[in-house]
């Protein structure tokens, strides 16, 4: 049996968050035409907390950043492997896509199909101007061509190891694990 690696404790989780906004604003130079969409369920957790870090550096008191959330288990080409009945959650995006540079974020990125699903659900809302993605682990072994533009950490494992995020809001605590 083994144990599990921490990759990242609370404090790393943090830090990355904090590195990744400043990278994500660079990037864009500001954050005029940018929104944040989580993909369900720690997506969702990981947008909040950029956006809320966005907000903090940028001192956007009076502003809120557009922040939605995004399910794509009916987009998967392989939802039938995953469950016969995929549980779909909550698709919220209050904000119009059209023109605007989204950053899609998870929380990790393995073969790439979560996100090419991910892109296939956005293109039902309308047409951004661009798509940047936002991992905080990216754990590599792709299938699709997919790499993401802002990454908390990555990761060299093997097939058969797990990467495990743990975020507070969800699962009591922040860490993240590879076993």
């Amino acid at each position: 049996m083994s144990t599990a690696t921490v990759l990242l404790d609370a404090t790393g989780i943090k830090r990355a968050i904090t590195r990744m906004a400043h990278e994500i604003i660079e990037h864009h130079r500001g954050v005029e035409k940018l929104a944040l969409i989580g993909i369900q369920t720690r997506g969702v957790f990981i947008a909040r907390r950029l956006r809320k870090e966005i907000e903090k550096i940028e001192g956007m008191e009076d502003k809120t950043l557009p922040c939605g959330e995004m399910d794509i288990n009916l987009y998967r080409d392989d939802w039938t492997r995953i469950s016969h009945q995929p549980i779909v959650k909550p698709t919220e995006i209050p904000f119009e896509v059209n023109d605007r540079d989204i950053l899609l974020v998870d929380d990790v990125l393995y073969t790439g199909r979560t996100i090419r699903a991910a892109m296939d659900a956005l293109m039902d809302f309308g047409r951004p101007a661009r798509i940047n993605l936002a991992v905080l682990v990216d754990r590599g072994h792709r299938e699709f061509p997919i790499q993401p533009d802002y990454t908390g950490k990555k990761v060299e494992n093997d097939y058969d190891q797990h990467v495990n995020v743990l975020l507070s809001e969800h699962d009591t605590f922040d860490q993240v694990t590879l076993d």
